[in-house]
């Protein structure tokens, strides 16, 4: 599970640099890729999402909050980037909270975008990688689904940190915007769109390598010179490129923004 700068260590003020936060996102993109190409083995399974269990709407809705209320007591979100998809009524951690002073502003405990990612998830990403059809095994599927959900949410609320270090960094870029609570103009400094397509190449290029087909002959899948993806793999490459320029990369910097607006409080 790839965490902030250092599991746990993310609130020693000492560790938050921006390379440690570059190397940290470029370390969650490997587990995404990883959990998309898990989730992908299954076929879509929709009875997971409708049929009712006990008193939760369905098996996914049953397990998510199982799940989050065995790694609540376990402490998992007092990490401030791992947040819960149903927050409602979670028992409380039952491990001693972090011991080191937290590096962001309190105002960061008021964001969470799981909501949307969750609706994101379901309905435009997971029919888009997972094939029609229904193999049987829905608490598999289901609990896929919770780790990609998870690592997906991480990468997005790591937001928190990526704006903490660039406003420590260059406070005098930022403050001018923070004061008038200028949204477009937050934005417009968090956008580096060469860098967004270096980030959408990359995870790309790591699911045409994660998710080849290996085999002992010497018709191995491989990337064209011109970029464009040629052969067979377990999670399409082009679509975890999307993933990244449509959902990921524009709600970690909605993250952004709703954090700088809140740190000069």
């Amino acid at each position: 599970m790839a965490e902030a700068p250092n599991p746990n260590s993310a609130s020693k003020n000492e560790s938050l640099t921006l390379e440690k936060v570059r190397q940290a996102l470029i370390s969650q993109e490997d587990t995404i890729v990883f959990r998309l190409i898990e989730r992908a083995a299954f076929p879509l399974n929709s009875p997971t999402y409708h049929h009712q269990i006990s008193s939760s709407p369905s098996l996914f809705n049953f397990i998510v909050k199982s799940t989050e209320a065995l790694q609540s007591q376990a402490g998992r979100y007092e990490i401030p980037e791992e947040l819960p998809f149903f927050p409602e009524n979670l028992p409380p951690s039952l491990l001693p909270p972090p011991a080191d002073p937290p590096v962001l502003h309190p105002a960061a405990a008021s964001i969470n975008l799981n909501k949307k990612i969750l609706d994101i998830y379901l309905k435009q990403l997971l029919p888009l990688f997972a094939v029609p059809g229904d193999d049987g095994n829905y608490a598999a599927t289901a609990s896929s689904d919770l780790d990609c959900l998870q690592a997906i949410s991480r990468r997005i609320h790591y937001g928190y940190y990526v704006a903490e270090v660039k406003f420590r960094d260059a406070p005098q870029d930022y403050e001018p915007a923070i004061r008038a609570q200028d949204r477009e103009g937050l934005m417009k400094l968090l956008t580096f769109t060469n860098v967004e397509e270096q980030v959408k190449k990359r995870v790309e290029k790591k699911a045409v390598i994660f998710g080849q087909e290996v085999s002992l002959d010497n018709n191995t899948n491989s990337v064209k010179q011109n970029g464009t993806v040629n052969g067979k793999y377990k999670v399409d490459p082009s679509l975890v490129s999307r993933l990244y320029g449509e959902w990921v990369m524009p709600l970690t910097k909605d993250v952004q923004v709703e954090y700088l607006l809140r740190r000069l409080d």
